[in-house]
């Protein structure tokens, strides 16, 4: 009888140092927090981009017709300046917005990603929009060399698409592989796991 019962006594101990030589053989990668997930792939990120591009071209448009009917714009050449500068402000309200309150916008969440601070909570107001700022050099440069150079919108669509092509590439010699905007705002995309619901 001693020597059942005494047996019985070891199995949760056995038990509990077997788990524990489990533990110390895992791989770092499966013991990463939340806040050290591996980085999204790129080829995903740039999907919610295409995503995220329709739908802005939506928010684009209504912002434009809002413009035009309040300035009585008859032309594309009328207040285009200003015009310009009322659309930056529109995305710029609409990602900013979207980032600081949840970390993600509709195409984010369709494609389960969201942008996290560096402490893996969404980014605060300064950061989203430091973010917003650095993700215009996706475009910016190849834009500013349009009229500077004289180049023709053919040219211009050309360099547009080589430069998006280096910015996107660059991400892959990153050791996080973060694209530049993030590493300039502090801020990393982030996969986002579905819950499971439990019974």
């Amino acid at each position: 009888m001693l020597g059942a019962s005494s047996s019985t006594t070891r199995l949760p101990t056995d038990a509990i140092v077997s788990e524990s030589a489990q533990a110390a053989a895992l791989p770092p990668a499966a013991a990463t927090t939340p806040t050290e997930a591996p980085p999204v792939s790129i080829r995903r990120r740039l999907a919610a981009f295409v995503y995220e591009s329709v739908l802005l071209f939506g928010v684009v448009f209504a912002a434009g017709l809002a413009f035009s009917l309040v300035m009585q714009q008859r032309n594309g050449y009328t207040y285009h300046n200003l015009m310009a500068a009322w659309i930056i402000l529109v995305a710029g309200v609409y990602f900013v917005g979207f980032w600081h309150k949840g970390g993600q916008t509709l195409p984010m969440k369709t494609w389960r990603l969201r942008v996290v601070g560096p402490r893996g909570a969404p980014p605060t107001l300064a950061r989203a929009a430091l973010r917003y700022g650095a993700a215009w050099l996706w475009f910016l440069p190849p834009l500013v060399l349009h009229p500077l150079l004289h180049l023709t919108v053919a040219h211009t669509l050309a360099l547009c698409a080589a430069w998006f092509a280096l910015w996107a590439a660059s991400a892959r010699f990153a050791r996080d592989r973060q694209f530049l905007h993030d590493r300039i705002a502090g801020t990393r995309i982030v996969a986002v796991t579905p819950q499971r619901a439990t019974a």
